[in-house]
């Protein structure tokens, strides 16, 4: 009886879908050592790498696995500081459910994209931590007139757009999933909506359903017509 009242107390009183999701991608590196290392592709590979021609074989399951998947300690120390940091002000506004909707469906969206326009195998939670930054900046566009809203989201926007930058000159980033998790979480903001913070207009969620789901279709297509 003491564990459930300390359980629901954690769920009530902690950010505890972030620590969940943590948790979890630790626990899928510590795998990935015992399997081989985290560096090795082979191993990356096996446990679920977003990998083109895999997917198109039919391993669409490659869409979200990716996701918890890291390669080096280098890698996952600082996606893991960016998940527990920005995954709490997340929760803070959503909620435990929709941020465990933004996070794995807006990484998968980053996935998504990246099959549509990159060839390069690919592992990483950075498509759900953009999906995160997205979302943010969707309830700064939604509540811009709360002044301390319209703070921080100038903050994230600056901090998004540097990140971008910062991609697009360096080798072995996946830019692609990046940007499409962040268009993914933009758009999947308005879809869960903010109750906490106030309500999203019904059409506002509507069109973002369907450009969601419109961009998906575009980006898959693109990928198998890229692999013919």
């Amino acid at each position: 009886m003491v564990l459930i009242t300390n359980i629901k107390r954690w769920w009530q009183t902690e950010p505890a879908m972030t620590q969940l999701l943590l948790g979890l991608t630790v626990a899928v590196f510590l795998v990935e050592w015992l399997l081989g290392g985290s560096t090795a592709t082979a191993v990356l590979y096996l446990m679920g790498a977003k990998n083109d021609q895999a997917i198109i074989a039919g391993q669409w399951w490659r869409f979200i696995t990716p996701i918890f998947l890291h390669m080096g300690l280098t890698h996952i120390a600082l996606n893991g500081v960016v998940i527990y940091f920005m995954g709490m002000q997340i929760e803070a506004l959503f909620g435990h459910w929709r941020l465990l909707a933004i996070y794995l469906l807006g990484g998968i969206s980053g996935n998504i994209m990246s099959f549509g326009l990159s060839p390069d195998q690919s592992v990483g939670a950075s498509t759900a931590i953009f999906a995160l930054f997205g979302a943010f900046l969707m309830v700064g566009e939604s509540f811009w007139e709360n002044p301390m809203i319209r703070q921080l989201t100038s903050q994230f926007l600056l901090f998004t757009a540097l990140n971008l930058v910062f991609d697009l000159f360096s080798s072995g980033i996946d830019i692609w999933g990046h940007v499409g998790g962040l268009i993914g979480g933009f758009l999947l903001g308005y879809i869960v909506g903010v109750p906490r913070m106030g309500k999203i207009p019904t059409l506002k969620r509507v069109l973002a359903g369907i450009t969601l789901i419109i961009a998906w279709l575009a980006m898959i297509k693109l990928g198998f017509t890229n692999f013919q």
